[in-house]
């Protein structure tokens, strides 16, 4: 679900609809949108586990001041999903714990 119309943002801008992948499914996108706006029309509620008792979390302050929203994007941890916008493609995981690296190595 998606608000489209605002009262003080006014109504929705049409936007290209593009795909990301979340946890291995493919997701409904609109370029410019953060990758937590997303992921909430899709109905995903967590987006990471905690690393000492393992409880789930998902979006909190919603403008990148916590670390409650943060997933693995693209193979980068720790990656705040709530102010970093979506591109076609995009792999996006769950993250469990403080995550891991899956980028590159030297």
């Amino acid at each position: 679900m998606r608000i489209k119309n605002h009262p003080i943002l006014g109504e929705r801008q049409e936007a290209k609809e593009i795909e990301i992948i979340f946890d291995g499914k493919k997701v409904k996108a609109f370029e410019g949108e953060m990758i937590a706006s997303a992921l909430v029309a899709a109905g995903v509620k967590t987006f990471r586990y905690t690393t000492r008792n393992n409880e789930p979390r998902g979006i909190f302050c919603a403008i990148g001041r916590c670390t409650d929203c943060v997933m693995e994007v693209d193979g980068v941890p720790n990656v705040r999903t709530c102010v970093t916008p979506v591109k076609s493609g995009m792999v996006i995981n769950t993250q469990k714990g403080i995550g891991q690296w899956k980028g590159k190595t030297s």
